[in-house]
């Protein structure tokens, strides 16, 4: 019995402890209030980075609409993936990639003027050309992390922004 309650007293402990340092699980963020409601707009509505920070904002409580002149709008204005070589092999096919993400967004308030935000992912990728099937496969999984993170950065960014 003893034990039950040290264990519990601990438990609580920590809980407030973790609780009074402003400790937040990961991808738990505070929205301020008039991002709630906001409307999304991008060149290309159905693309990957669209359609994942559309479900992000879902998951953080966000109501997306559709043309409310009222509500903030947030642009995805670009998104372009780059890849610049990093090394070679002594036969001089390259060896190594740096790949680059790079999103340009926007959030722009009613009657306030747009303010633009970029987000970088960098990412190194090896090559091997005896195994090209495999290391396009990773190259498709590498890009598809890439934008998961973009579209996590640009809800860090929201949670961010200071609506004076």
């Amino acid at each position: 019995m003893l034990i039950k309650r040290l264990c519990f007293a601990i438990l609580a402990l920590s809980v407030l402890l973790s609780a009074g340092c402003g400790f937040k699980l990961q991808r738990s963020y505070s929205i301020p209030d008039s991002l709630k409601t906001l409307t999304l707009s991008s060149q290309d509505e159905y693309s990957e980075l669209t359609r994942l920070v559309r479900e992000r904002l879902r998951l953080n409580s966000i109501t997306v609409v559709e043309d409310d002149a009222s509500v903030p709008v947030v642009r995805i204005l670009n998104d372009s993936l780059d890849r610049s070589t990093l090394s070679l092999y002594p036969t001089g096919n390259v060896a190594e990639y740096e790949l680059n993400y790079h999103v340009r967004f926007a959030v722009q308030y009613p009657e306030r003027e747009a303010k633009a935000f970029d987000v970088d992912i960098h990412r190194d990728y090896l090559d091997d050309p005896r195994t090209a099937l495999a290391k396009s496969r990773e190259m498709e999984l590498l890009v598809k992390e890439m934008r998961i993170q973009a579209a996590d950065q640009i809800i860090q960014i929201l949670a961010s922004i200071e609506t004076n």
